[in-house]
This record gives structure tokens, C-alpha cells and sequence, in this order.
């Protein structure tokens, strides 16, 4: 499943820069996030509590920072996370671009998701809908921290 969410950020890019390579920082303004913890250069370990529908999932597994352009305002990270409740998977890869726009930065994050398991069995437009939900509040939560 693709996966598109543009934001604007109300902060200079060099700002938002460095608050969306640093995973843990960055973990913080995603809704649900439990916990990320250092578990290798640019890896990290982490857990996500969400909502879906009826069913609570907790999804625990690894997050990396998979490449990173300054320059060019680029990032890649990469998640594979599982509910052992539920029995699923999570395999998702994120690229991030920051784009200036005057004195404020817009955040372009393309996703490309492969769910397996029960968690595919709620379908693309419920997930669709919490991934909507979950990066306008990350977005936000982005810009309150950078104000």
C-alpha cells in the first residue's frame, strides 16, 4: 500500500532537519509511540500502541535510519514491526523530503506499507484513514516542538 502526506511545518528547514533524523526526538511526535531505545548506529528499537477500529494493536520491532541527504533535504527510514496479540506484520518505508518554503518547511513523507497477517484484515481505507490521522498529528507535534 502507497502511502502519501504532505505538512507544513511552521519552522526553517534546517530545524526541522534535525529534529526528523533524531529517531527518538522524532518518536516522541508520533501518536502511540511507547518507547524507542538506541539499538545500534541508526537503529533503533521501539513500540507503537494504535487504535484500529475496535482492536487495540501493539506493535513492537525495529526502526533505522536507512540513508540521509542534507543537502538535498532527504531522508529515508525504514520499520518492521509485529502484533504477537493479533498475529501481523508491519513493513513499512518511509522517504522524507523538506522542501523550503520561505521561513516555514514542507514535509513530504511517501510510504510504501506491506501489512501480512490479521492487522490486513481491517482493509486499506481503515488503515488508510489512522495513517492520515497519525502524520497530521505528527506534523503538528513537529511544529509545536520547533516553536
Amino acid at each position: 500500500m502507497k502511502l502519501e502526506h504532505t505538512a507544513l511545518v511552521r519552522a526553517p528547514r534546517t530545524r526541522v532537519w534535525k529534529l526528523v533524523t533524531d529517531v527518538p526526538a522524532a518518536a516522541r511526535c508520533v501518536p502511540g509511540v511507547a518507547a524507542v531505545t538506541p539499538s545500534g548506529t541508526g537503529k533503533y528499537k521501539g513500540s507503537l500502541l494504535v487504535q484500529l477500529g475496535p482492536v487495540r494493536l501493539v506493535l513492537d520491532g525495529d526502526v533505522a535510519l536507512t540513508a540521509t541527504d542534507e543537502a538535498a533535504g532527504k531522508a529515508s527510514v525504514r520499520a518492521d514491526a509485529k502484533d504477537s496479540r493479533l498475529g501481523g506484520t508491519v513493513r513499512a518505508t518511509m522517504d522524507l523530503t523538506l522542501v523550503d518554503k520561505g521561513e516555514d518547511t514542507e514535509l513530504r513523507i511517501t510510504s510504501d506499507v506491506q501489512i501480512a497477517g490479521r492487522i490486513g484484515e481491517f482493509g486499506q481505507p481503515v488503515i488508510q484513514r489512522k495513517a492520515d490521522q497519525l502524520m497530521t498529528q505528527f506534523a503538528e507535534c513537529l511544529a509545536r516542538t520547533l516553536a
